[in-house]
């Protein structure tokens, strides 16, 4: 991508914008760090480091033994890296609440099925674990692929500190820039709550590598989006994206 355009997002027809319930900018955007949603629901975002050697064994024990997991609580999507990092793999949970991964924290400790089939297992593969607790952007909705196959893109974007107040309208209007192009699906816009603070994740669905590397580079000759990406590049202090393949276990395909 040219140096001058970071990555800033891919997206999506404005016929499905209307699907991601995309209000106008209200007087709570200027409230303390700004505009949240509405109840407690939240989502964990859990990375993996494998062991070289070992990715296929570790991609198949998930294939094979995940149904015990999901059993206890809502599974987002499982993928692995395919490019812009290695060896890893990311996954993604809903939670109602606090109290509801506690509890489901609980009863995976006691799960004598799961602990002995999987994690027993899974552990020595693995090199290393982060997790981080992020809430959707109250103006994007968790979206779906229109179709399965493809390739997911996840987007990090490390803010300016200050929250949504402070760059909240810029990186919304970037987010909307993109999406208009038509070119590409927008999943969903995460915002951290623990972990590295001020970051923002977004996941966007591609038909292929190939037909995303079009799209950007038609997007990267719209002025409506260059306007947009010079607007919030502002805020922005470094920026990081990897290319997701969906685990067969994962409901986003």
């Amino acid at each position: 991508m040219p140096a001058m355009l970071p990555l800033v997002l891919l997206r999506r027809p404005l016929a499905a914008a209307a699907r991601l319930a995309l209000p106008l900018a209200g007087p709570q955007a200027c409230l303390a760090t700004g505009p949240r949603q509405n109840n407690g629901v939240f989502y964990e975002i859990r990375t993996y480091d494998i062991k070289p050697a070992k990715m296929k064994e570790f991609v198949e024990m998930v294939n094979k033994y995940f149904h015990l997991r999901t059993a206890h609580s809502e599974l987002v999507g499982f993928w692995y890296s395919e490019l812009g990092a290695m060896n890893k793999v990311l996954h993604i949970w809903k939670y109602d609440n606090f109290a509801h991964r506690t509890t489901v924290r609980h009863a995976l400790a006691n799960d004598q099925d799961w602990q002995g089939k999987f994690i027993s297992a899974a552990l020595p593969l693995m090199e290393k674990q982060h997790n981080e607790v992020a809430y959707l952007v109250p103006w994007c909705q968790l979206g779906k692929p229109p179709k399965e196959g493809g390739v997911y893109e996840w987007v990090t974007f490390q803010m300016k500190p200050g929250g949504p107040a402070l760059w909240g309208e810029a990186f919304r209007a970037a987010i909307h820039a993109h999406i208009n192009t038509g070119y590409t699906t927008l999943i969903g816009v995460f915002h951290t709550e623990y972990g590295l603070l001020n970051r923002v994740h977004v996941l966007w669905w591609n038909e292929s590598p190939d037909h995303r590397a079009a799209g950007r580079h038609s997007a990267h000759e719209d002025a409506r989006v260059v306007a947009a990406v010079r607007n919030s590049v502002r805020f922005l202090e470094s920026q990081q994206n990897v290319l997701l393949i969906p685990l067969q276990c994962s409901p986003l395909k």
